[in-house]
């Protein structure tokens, strides 16, 4: 009987070891800051696909792209410039089943920032999950892209010569687009939400807008 009571004990004991590493969100590494740099003359394009992570952009001073990010064994990214030098970054995932419940890290730990030069890029790429994309100063490119599910966008200004395409779900999309009303022609899908802009067409660049359960407030700006 004794061992018997001896054996629950243990049984219990591990048990409640795992659920508070489950609901603490153990890791078998703490999470570190790194930054990756890159000449902004060596890249054309930056596409930065990641999950639960905040984005912030804002100017380089350095002429430098810098991508400053925090990662731990389980957590971490694959980062690189390709030969058509397009930089790109991606989640890289290292996870039990159980890494997946509990807890999120702390929220400087979800956090990239990019830093970019003044420089019209061929495209940017950008899309997270749960978290926010904000856009600090200017970004131009031929093409940018920004997708958001679970979070909004917001920018001060940005400058394309080809496609603006702006997707957020459960969030808000703000902020300026240079250009005049007459520069583009505009596509919406708006579900659950009010937009500022009406659909036209006859422009020979395109603002392509979708948003599911958030407003869209977007002023162009001479």
């Amino acid at each position: 009987m004794k061992m018997e009571m001896g054996k629950r004990r243990i049984l219990l004991v591990s048990w409640l070891m795992m659920a508070a590493c489950v609901v603490a969100g153990c890791s078998d590494a703490a999470f570190a800051q790194f930054e990756y740099t890159v000449a902004g003359k060596d890249a054309d394009a930056i596409e930065i696909d990641v999950r639960d992570r905040m984005i912030d952009v804002m100017p380089s001073d350095d002429d430098m792209i810098h991508i400053i990010y925090s990662a731990s064994g389980k957590e971490d990214y694959s980062i690189g410039i390709d030969e058509s030098k397009v930089l790109s970054m991606t989640s890289d995932y290292n996870k039990d089943w159980s890494d997946f419940i509990g807890l999120k890290p702390a929220a400087e730990y979800r956090r990239i920032s990019l830093e970019i030069p003044e420089k019209m890029l061929d495209h940017i790429y950008l899309s997270t999950t749960n978290e926010d994309i904000s856009i600090h100063g200017r970004a131009a490119a031929d093409d940018i892209l920004i997708d958001v599910n679970g979070g909004s966008i917001g920018f001060d200004e940005l400058d394309v010569s080809g496609t603006l395409s702006l997707s957020a779900k459960n969030g808000d999309i703000k902020g300026n687009v240079r250009g005049g009303y007459d520069d583009f022609s505009i596509r919406t899908d708006i579900k659950k939400g009010e937009c500022n802009l009406p659909d036209k067409d006859g422009g020979s660049k395109l603002l392509d807008i979708i948003c599911n359960n958030g407003d869209v407030e977007i002023s162009l700006i001479k």
